[in-house]
């Protein structure tokens, strides 16, 4: 993905080297990393959109002392943070023309890096979360440290995949935005755990459609794209779909426990938003055969 010489976001926070004390952690199955990592790519854990999959979850306490202060960076974790940077720019750009067709004003959201753990308004949070998106605050976190681990437990590796990510957590600020967040949890609110797991698999599809939406109008704006960095977002969907995550980790699935949707799904909805930049197509109001 081309970004060479375009601008970085200056809604950002930059809270790296900062975090330390107690950290949640994951317990069971796999062991710890590959099931934090999972705990992400499989509900989040912290913010308003995963607030259901903390409740399913299987967290234990880990006792973790992280040093205080800052500290000096190595040149890869720059070279992430100024990307992640950039890709928030992107996202302002476009998400501000696409509302502005809508006759809406964007508010961008702010993107805090953080290593170890970090306070949001939606809670205390450690890096095994990995990154989220917290509505009470209307900000993204990230620790950069996920974009390794997305690549050596999963596989899924380069720069648009990491894109991807970041894209995927302001499609939920794009939904938190034009009202969707909200009526969706006031309607899990009301409802089985089963029933609000298939609204959050709503959630996150449409949050990947809109990453979808994004990259349509940035490569249109800048032919950003290069070969093979679509196709890495696709491989990156598929191994983040809840069938594959839970297959990897359990051996098997529980289809009634997905939250984000299963492989096809992901990669369908990612695809179509890459296609099309459609802002009137929506998860919601269509029958779950279609998703």
């Amino acid at each position: 993905m081309r970004l060479d010489g375009r601008r970085e976001s200056s809604n950002v926070e930059d809270r790296r080297g900062m975090g330390g004390g107690t950290k949640a952690g994951l317990g069971g199955l796999a062991g710890i990393l590959l099931i934090a990592l999972i705990t992400f790519l499989n509900g989040g854990g912290i913010g308003d959109v995963v607030t259901n999959v903390i409740q399913q979850g299987d967290l234990t306490s880990i006792q973790e002392e992280t040093p205080s202060g800052q500290r000096e960076f190595t040149e890869e974790e720059e070279a992430l943070a100024r990307f992640s940077r950039q890709v928030l720019a992107s996202t302002e750009d476009v998400w501000t023309q696409e509302f502005q067709k809508m006759g809406l004003t964007y508010t961008p959201p702010t993107l805090v890096l953080f290593t170890g753990s970090v306070s949001s308004a939606c809670g205390e949070a450690s890096s095994s979360v990995g990154p989220f998106y917290c509505s009470g605050d209307q900000k993204l976190y990230i620790d950069l440290s996920f974009f390794t681990e997305m690549k050596s437990q999963l596989g899924a590796d380069g720069d648009f995949s990491y894109a991807y990510v970041i894209a995927h957590e302001v499609g939920h600020h794009v939904e938190n935005l034009l009202g969707t967040l909200n009526e969706a949890h006031v309607q899990m609110n009301r409802v089985s755990k089963a029933e609000a797991n298939k609204i959050s698999v709503r959630l996150e599809l449409l949050a990947d459609y809109y990453a979808g939406v994004w990259g349509h109008y940035e490569n249109a704006a800048y032919g950003s794209l290069e070969e093979g960095d679509i196709e890495e977002a696709i491989d990156c969907a598929e191994k983040i779909g809840d069938n594959y995550l839970q297959k990897k980790a359990r051996g098997y699935v529980q289809p009634e426990s997905f939250t984000h949707g299963t492989s096809a799904q992901r990669m369908r909805w990612l695809k179509r938003g890459l296609d099309t930049g459609n802002m009137k197509t929506t998860t919601f109001g269509i029958p779950e055969s279609q998703l």
